[in-house]
């Protein structure tokens, strides 16, 4: 039995790079669930101080919700990118926004002035590669590779 490439299928790299943004997320759903259950003296046990670990147990409700949404948004959108449905663009769309959300949330609430500049550089990262993942998933659509 012989399977041919038509003019739909998605090239390999595409789903390459949707099956990185799926593992990409996946570190982020741990590290979301791990934000869930820390103590300001887990945190200083990691190495914060006390001052960065008041703050960040104490960053409002709406910033952890942005937060999911951005890495389960990630996730499942790069998954379905990857099996190739359109469902995928409105979640990395989602995705984004929550992203975007939490940087702004980081600006207002301190979190950046207290980190430094890791800090952001992590989350202006995590802010490109979601953009990159909606682009591509744009990008697959217009080509008719998204179902």
């Amino acid at each position: 039995m012989t399977i041919t490439a038509t003019s739909t299928s998605m090239p390999a790299l595409i789903r390459a790079i949707a099956a990185l943004g799926a593992a990409w997320n996946v570190f982020g759903v741990i590290q979301f669930w791990g934000q869930l259950s820390t103590t300001p003296a887990m945190l200083v046990a990691k190495g914060m101080t006390a001052a960065q670990a008041t703050l960040y147990a104490s960053l409002p409700g709406w910033m952890t919700i942005v937060f999911a949404i951005g890495v389960f948004g990630g996730l499942v959108g790069s998954v379905l990118l990857l099996i190739g449905q359109r469902a995928a663009t409105t979640l990395l769309g989602m995705s984004l926004v929550g992203y975007i959300a939490l940087y702004i949330g980081d600006i207002f609430e301190g979190v950046f002035a207290a980190f430094g500049t890791g800090q952001v550089v992590v989350l202006t990262i995590v802010v490109a590669i979601a953009a990159a993942l909606l682009l591509l998933s744009l990008h697959a659509d217009r080509r008719g590779w998204l179902r």
